[in-house]
Protein backbone atom coordinates (compact mmCIF):
# COMPACT_ATOMS: atom_id res chain seq x y z
CA UNK A 1 0.00 0.00 0.00
CA UNK A 2 2.40 2.64 -1.27
CA UNK A 3 -0.10 5.48 -1.12
CA UNK A 4 -1.05 4.93 2.50
CA UNK A 5 2.25 5.16 4.30
CA UNK A 6 3.28 5.82 7.84
CA UNK A 7 4.79 9.05 6.55
CA UNK A 8 1.38 10.53 5.77
CA UNK A 9 -0.08 9.50 9.09
CA UNK A 10 2.83 10.94 11.04
CA UNK A 11 2.81 14.14 8.99
CA UNK A 12 -0.89 14.74 9.58
CA UNK A 13 -0.65 14.22 13.33
CA UNK A 14 2.50 16.34 13.59
CA UNK A 15 0.92 19.28 11.79
CA UNK A 16 -2.17 19.03 13.95
CA UNK A 17 -0.09 18.99 17.11
CA UNK A 18 1.89 22.01 15.97
CA UNK A 19 -1.29 23.99 15.34
CA UNK A 20 -2.71 23.04 18.75
CA UNK A 21 0.46 24.20 20.49
CA UNK A 22 0.38 27.58 18.76
CA UNK A 23 3.28 26.61 16.50
CA UNK A 24 5.29 29.65 15.35
CA UNK A 25 6.28 29.84 11.70
CA UNK A 26 9.97 29.84 10.86
CA UNK A 27 11.58 32.41 8.58
CA UNK A 28 14.39 32.27 6.03
CA UNK A 29 14.08 28.49 5.59
CA UNK A 30 15.97 27.09 2.56
CA UNK A 31 13.99 24.83 0.25
CA UNK A 32 16.14 21.79 0.97
CA UNK A 33 15.28 22.04 4.68
CA UNK A 34 11.53 21.69 4.01
CA UNK A 35 9.88 18.27 4.20
CA UNK A 36 6.89 18.30 1.87
CA UNK A 37 5.14 15.86 -0.44
CA UNK A 38 3.37 16.87 -3.64
CA UNK A 39 4.59 20.51 -3.63
CA UNK A 40 2.38 22.94 -5.53
CA UNK A 41 3.27 26.59 -6.06
CA UNK A 42 1.07 29.57 -6.85
CA UNK A 43 2.88 32.66 -8.17
CA UNK A 44 0.54 35.41 -7.02
CA UNK A 45 1.16 38.68 -8.86
CA UNK A 46 -1.22 40.57 -6.58
CA UNK A 47 0.93 40.00 -3.50
CA UNK A 48 4.26 39.43 -5.27
CA UNK A 49 4.70 36.15 -3.38
CA UNK A 50 5.09 32.47 -4.15
CA UNK A 51 2.82 30.25 -2.07
CA UNK A 52 3.68 26.57 -1.69
CA UNK A 53 1.41 23.90 -0.28
CA UNK A 54 0.99 20.13 -0.66
CA UNK A 55 0.30 17.06 1.43
CA UNK A 56 -0.24 17.95 5.07
CA UNK A 57 -2.26 21.05 4.14
CA UNK A 58 0.23 23.61 5.41
CA UNK A 59 1.39 26.73 3.54
CA UNK A 60 4.84 28.21 2.89
CA UNK A 61 5.52 31.58 1.25
CA UNK A 62 8.54 33.15 -0.41
CA UNK A 63 9.60 36.07 -2.59
CA UNK A 64 12.33 34.20 -4.47
CA UNK A 65 11.65 30.40 -4.33
CA UNK A 66 14.86 29.97 -2.31
CA UNK A 67 14.01 31.11 1.22
CA UNK A 68 10.63 30.42 2.79
CA UNK A 69 8.48 31.42 5.73
CA UNK A 70 6.20 28.82 7.26
CA UNK A 71 4.50 26.69 7.77
CA UNK A 72 0.97 28.06 8.25
CA UNK A 73 -2.31 26.23 8.68
CA UNK A 74 -4.74 27.72 6.16
CA UNK A 75 -7.84 25.48 6.17
CA UNK A 76 -10.98 25.35 8.32
CA UNK A 77 -13.58 22.57 8.39
CA UNK A 78 -17.10 22.08 9.69
CA UNK A 79 -17.48 19.14 12.05
CA UNK A 80 -20.65 17.97 10.32
CA UNK A 81 -19.16 17.77 6.80
CA UNK A 82 -18.23 14.38 5.33
CA UNK A 83 -14.57 15.35 5.86
CA UNK A 84 -14.95 15.78 9.61
CA UNK A 85 -13.32 18.53 11.70
CA UNK A 86 -9.66 17.52 11.04
CA UNK A 87 -9.29 15.43 7.88
CA UNK A 88 -6.01 14.23 6.48
CA UNK A 89 -5.02 16.47 3.56
CA UNK A 90 -3.14 15.22 0.50
CA UNK A 91 -1.87 16.90 -2.64
CA UNK A 92 -3.26 20.40 -2.09
CA UNK A 93 -3.03 22.86 -4.99
CA UNK A 94 -3.91 26.55 -5.34
CA UNK A 95 -5.64 27.86 -8.46
CA UNK A 96 -7.02 31.19 -9.66
CA UNK A 97 -9.69 31.61 -12.32
CA UNK A 98 -9.79 35.41 -12.60
CA UNK A 99 -12.89 35.87 -10.46
CA UNK A 100 -11.01 37.19 -7.42
CA UNK A 101 -11.12 33.96 -5.41
CA UNK A 102 -8.30 31.57 -4.55
CA UNK A 103 -9.29 27.91 -4.93
CA UNK A 104 -7.83 25.07 -2.89
CA UNK A 105 -8.01 21.72 -4.67
CA UNK A 106 -7.08 18.87 -2.34
CA UNK A 107 -7.75 15.31 -1.25
CA UNK A 108 -9.41 14.88 2.13
CA UNK A 109 -9.60 11.66 4.16
CA UNK A 110 -12.00 11.02 7.04
CA UNK A 111 -10.41 8.07 8.80
CA UNK A 112 -13.50 7.52 10.95
CA UNK A 113 -15.59 6.52 7.93
CA UNK A 114 -14.99 3.21 6.10
CA UNK A 115 -16.52 2.76 2.66
CA UNK A 116 -15.19 -0.57 1.35
CA UNK A 117 -12.89 -3.53 1.89
CA UNK A 118 -10.96 -4.88 -1.09
CA UNK A 119 -8.48 -7.78 -0.87
CA UNK A 120 -8.23 -7.26 2.86
CA UNK A 121 -7.64 -3.52 2.63
CA UNK A 122 -10.13 -1.40 4.56
CA UNK A 123 -10.75 1.74 2.51
CA UNK A 124 -11.49 5.03 4.28
CA UNK A 125 -13.68 7.85 3.00
CA UNK A 126 -11.36 9.83 0.72
CA UNK A 127 -12.14 12.28 -2.05
CA UNK A 128 -11.01 15.35 -3.92
CA UNK A 129 -12.92 18.54 -3.17
CA UNK A 130 -12.57 22.29 -3.65
CA UNK A 131 -12.35 24.98 -0.94
CA UNK A 132 -11.91 28.70 -1.48
CA UNK A 133 -10.73 31.92 0.18
CA UNK A 134 -10.47 35.60 -0.70
CA UNK A 135 -6.69 35.69 -0.15
CA UNK A 136 -3.90 33.16 -0.70
CA UNK A 137 -3.32 32.58 3.04
CA UNK A 138 -6.94 31.59 3.62
CA UNK A 139 -8.67 30.44 5.61
CA UNK A 140 -9.93 28.09 2.91
CA UNK A 141 -13.41 26.76 3.59
CA UNK A 142 -16.00 24.60 1.85
CA UNK A 143 -18.35 26.82 -0.14
CA UNK A 144 -20.42 24.66 -2.46
CA UNK A 145 -21.92 21.21 -2.73
CA UNK A 146 -21.44 18.84 0.18
CA UNK A 147 -19.68 16.36 -2.10
CA UNK A 148 -18.03 16.64 -5.50
CA UNK A 149 -17.36 12.96 -6.19
CA UNK A 150 -19.15 9.65 -5.41
CA UNK A 151 -19.10 8.76 -1.72
CA UNK A 152 -18.54 5.03 -2.38
CA UNK A 153 -15.24 5.56 -4.25
CA UNK A 154 -11.81 6.65 -2.97
CA UNK A 155 -10.58 9.46 -5.24
CA UNK A 156 -7.51 11.64 -4.94
CA UNK A 157 -5.13 14.22 -6.40
CA UNK A 158 -7.73 16.48 -8.00
CA UNK A 159 -6.49 19.29 -10.21
CA UNK A 160 -8.10 22.05 -12.28
CA UNK A 161 -8.30 22.43 -16.04
CA UNK A 162 -10.37 24.58 -18.40
CA UNK A 163 -10.73 22.69 -21.66
CA UNK A 164 -11.24 23.92 -25.23
CA UNK A 165 -15.02 23.89 -24.70
CA UNK A 166 -14.54 26.69 -22.16
CA UNK A 167 -15.82 24.54 -19.30
CA UNK A 168 -13.91 23.95 -16.04
CA UNK A 169 -13.06 20.38 -15.08
CA UNK A 170 -11.79 18.46 -12.07
CA UNK A 171 -9.20 15.90 -13.19
CA UNK A 172 -8.48 13.27 -10.53
CA UNK A 173 -7.36 9.72 -9.80
CA UNK A 174 -9.54 6.73 -9.02
CA UNK A 175 -7.54 4.94 -6.35
CA UNK A 176 -5.98 1.58 -7.17
CA UNK A 177 -6.77 0.20 -3.71
CA UNK A 178 -10.36 -0.24 -4.84
CA UNK A 179 -10.20 -0.67 -8.62
CA UNK A 180 -6.80 -2.46 -8.69
CA UNK A 181 -5.93 -0.56 -11.87
CA UNK A 182 -5.68 3.13 -11.02
CA UNK A 183 -7.47 5.59 -13.27
CA UNK A 184 -7.18 9.22 -14.25
CA UNK A 185 -10.62 10.72 -14.83
CA UNK A 186 -12.40 14.00 -15.45
CA UNK A 187 -15.68 15.47 -14.27
CA UNK A 188 -17.17 18.82 -15.24
CA UNK A 189 -17.24 21.54 -12.59
CA UNK A 190 -19.97 24.12 -12.17
CA UNK A 191 -18.99 27.52 -13.63
CA UNK A 192 -18.20 28.89 -10.14
CA UNK A 193 -16.43 25.63 -9.11
CA UNK A 194 -19.02 25.09 -6.33
CA UNK A 195 -19.77 21.50 -7.36
CA UNK A 196 -19.68 19.02 -10.22
CA UNK A 197 -21.95 18.26 -13.17
CA UNK A 198 -22.73 14.81 -14.55
CA UNK A 199 -20.63 11.68 -14.10
CA UNK A 200 -16.87 11.07 -14.20
CA UNK A 201 -15.22 9.81 -17.39
CA UNK A 202 -12.04 7.69 -17.45
CA UNK A 203 -9.24 9.28 -19.51
CA UNK A 204 -6.75 6.42 -19.10
CA UNK A 205 -5.68 3.68 -16.70
CA UNK A 206 -2.47 2.71 -14.93
CA UNK A 207 -2.15 -0.27 -17.27
CA UNK A 208 -1.68 2.13 -20.21
CA UNK A 209 1.75 3.10 -18.89
CA UNK A 210 4.70 1.74 -20.94
CA UNK A 211 7.27 2.66 -18.27
CA UNK A 212 5.86 1.67 -14.84
CA UNK A 213 6.70 -1.72 -13.36
CA UNK A 214 5.86 -4.06 -10.48
CA UNK A 215 5.69 -7.78 -9.78
CA UNK A 216 2.24 -9.32 -9.46
CA UNK A 217 1.18 -12.06 -7.07
CA UNK A 218 2.75 -14.67 -9.33
CA UNK A 219 6.08 -12.84 -9.44
CA UNK A 220 5.54 -11.76 -13.04
CA UNK A 221 6.68 -8.30 -14.18
CA UNK A 222 3.73 -6.13 -15.11
CA UNK A 223 2.56 -2.50 -15.06
CA UNK A 224 2.20 -0.74 -11.71
CA UNK A 225 -1.35 -0.23 -10.40
CA UNK A 226 -0.83 3.30 -9.04
CA UNK A 227 -1.93 6.57 -10.67
CA UNK A 228 -0.89 9.74 -8.83
CA UNK A 229 -0.66 13.47 -9.34
CA UNK A 230 -2.11 14.44 -12.74
CA UNK A 231 -1.35 17.97 -13.88
CA UNK A 232 -2.32 19.51 -17.24
CA UNK A 233 -0.40 21.91 -19.48
CA UNK A 234 -0.23 23.18 -23.05
CA UNK A 235 2.93 23.44 -25.08
CA UNK A 236 3.86 26.37 -27.27
CA UNK A 237 2.28 24.59 -30.25
CA UNK A 238 -1.01 24.20 -28.36
CA UNK A 239 -0.54 20.50 -27.63
CA UNK A 240 -2.29 19.29 -24.45
CA UNK A 241 -0.10 17.29 -22.09
CA UNK A 242 -0.36 15.72 -18.67
CA UNK A 243 2.34 14.76 -16.18
CA UNK A 244 1.40 11.94 -13.80
CA UNK A 245 3.21 9.59 -11.44
CA UNK A 246 3.46 5.88 -10.66
CA UNK A 247 6.27 3.51 -9.64
CA UNK A 248 9.04 1.48 -11.22
CA UNK A 249 9.19 -1.26 -8.60
CA UNK A 250 10.05 0.72 -5.43
CA UNK A 251 11.15 3.93 -7.21
CA UNK A 252 8.68 6.80 -7.46
CA UNK A 253 8.63 7.82 -11.13
CA UNK A 254 6.86 10.42 -13.26
CA UNK A 255 5.74 10.14 -16.86
CA UNK A 256 3.96 12.32 -19.39
CA UNK A 257 1.11 11.76 -21.85
CA UNK A 258 -0.24 13.85 -24.72
CA UNK A 259 -3.79 14.13 -26.03
CA UNK A 260 -4.18 13.47 -29.73
CA UNK A 261 -7.36 15.57 -29.90
CA UNK A 262 -5.97 18.47 -27.86
CA UNK A 263 -8.80 18.01 -25.34
CA UNK A 264 -9.25 16.05 -22.14
CA UNK A 265 -11.13 13.36 -24.04
CA UNK A 266 -7.91 12.25 -25.72
CA UNK A 267 -7.05 9.64 -26.79
CA UNK A 268 -4.02 9.90 -24.55
CA UNK A 269 -0.69 8.63 -25.85
CA UNK A 270 1.91 7.80 -23.21
CA UNK A 271 5.56 8.70 -23.71
CA UNK A 272 7.74 5.59 -23.49
CA UNK A 273 10.26 7.06 -21.05
CA UNK A 274 9.77 8.97 -17.76
CA UNK A 275 9.99 12.76 -17.84
CA UNK A 276 11.99 13.23 -14.60
CA UNK A 277 14.94 11.39 -13.03
CA UNK A 278 14.24 8.33 -10.81
CA UNK A 279 12.80 9.20 -7.41
CA UNK A 280 11.08 12.40 -8.51
CA UNK A 281 7.32 12.61 -8.86
CA UNK A 282 3.96 14.30 -8.33
CA UNK A 283 4.72 17.62 -9.94
CA UNK A 284 2.84 20.73 -11.02
CA UNK A 285 3.81 23.61 -13.27
CA UNK A 286 3.86 27.36 -12.73
CA UNK A 287 5.46 30.48 -14.16
CA UNK A 288 7.97 32.54 -12.23
CA UNK A 289 7.39 36.27 -12.14
CA UNK A 290 10.05 36.63 -14.86
CA UNK A 291 8.01 34.36 -17.14
CA UNK A 292 10.16 31.22 -16.85
CA UNK A 293 8.09 28.02 -16.66
CA UNK A 294 8.89 25.86 -13.63
CA UNK A 295 8.13 22.38 -12.35
CA UNK A 296 7.72 21.82 -8.61
CA UNK A 297 8.24 18.18 -7.70
CA UNK A 298 9.24 16.14 -4.67
CA UNK A 299 12.12 13.71 -4.34
CA UNK A 300 11.24 10.45 -2.60
CA UNK A 301 13.92 8.60 -0.66
CA UNK A 302 14.72 6.69 2.53
CA UNK A 303 16.93 8.16 5.22
CA UNK A 304 19.56 6.27 7.21
CA UNK A 305 16.85 4.93 9.53
CA UNK A 306 14.68 3.68 6.70
CA UNK A 307 12.11 6.45 7.05
CA UNK A 308 10.47 8.00 3.99
CA UNK A 309 11.68 11.56 3.33
CA UNK A 310 10.16 13.80 0.67
CA UNK A 311 11.67 17.16 -0.22
CA UNK A 312 10.49 19.79 -2.74
CA UNK A 313 12.63 20.59 -5.77
CA UNK A 314 12.23 23.02 -8.66
CA UNK A 315 13.24 22.49 -12.28
CA UNK A 316 13.18 24.98 -15.12
CA UNK A 317 11.21 23.63 -18.07
CA UNK A 318 10.73 24.56 -21.71
CA UNK A 319 7.20 24.53 -23.12
CA UNK A 320 8.03 26.49 -26.26
CA UNK A 321 7.99 23.54 -28.66
CA UNK A 322 5.79 20.50 -29.10
CA UNK A 323 6.77 18.75 -25.84
CA UNK A 324 7.65 19.54 -22.26
CA UNK A 325 11.45 19.58 -21.95
CA UNK A 326 13.01 19.33 -18.50
CA UNK A 327 15.83 21.81 -17.89
CA UNK A 328 18.24 22.51 -15.05
CA UNK A 329 17.34 22.33 -11.39
CA UNK A 330 16.68 25.73 -9.78
CA UNK A 331 18.57 26.23 -6.50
Amino acid sequence: MKRITLFFLLLSSLMGAQAQRGFTARKDVPTDSIRLSDPAVLADKKTGMYYMTGTGGMMWRSTDLRRWEGSFRVTEFEADSWMGPRPMIWAAELHQTGDGWYYYFATFTNQAVKIDTVRGNVIERRASQVLRADNPMGPYRAFGDATYLPADRPTLDGTFWRDKDGKPYLVFCGEWLQNWNGTIEKIELKPDLSGTVGEPKVLFRASDSPWSRERNDKGEITWNKVTDGPYLFRTGTGRLGMVWTSWVYDVYTQGVAYSQSGTLDGPWVQEKEPITPPGYGHSMLFQRFDGQWMMSVHFHEKDSRGRTVRTPHFFEIDLGGDKLVLGKEFK
